[in-house]
């Protein structure tokens, strides 16, 4: 029963991560803004770690079951 919690919430980081890091990809290749009013840079470095980091959290909470 304390795994219910722990693969629901790894499902969603994981499927959050993955979707992000798809998305900012896609604007990348397309040379589209990944954020209005941002350097470029900056906010592709974010989007990308922001992306990795809910990875590793899914990933993490998948090995909490």
């Amino acid at each position: 029963m304390e795994s219910g919690p722990a693969i629901f919430a790894g499902a969603a980081f994981a499927l959050f991560g993955a979707a992000l890091l798809v998305w900012t990809g896609a604007r990348l290749l397309h040379r589209a803004p990944v954020a209005h009013g941002v350097s470029p840079v900056a906010a592709a470095a974010f989007a990308t770690a922001s992306g990795v980091i809910f990875l590793a959290l899914g990933v993490w909470c998948f090995g909490r079951v």
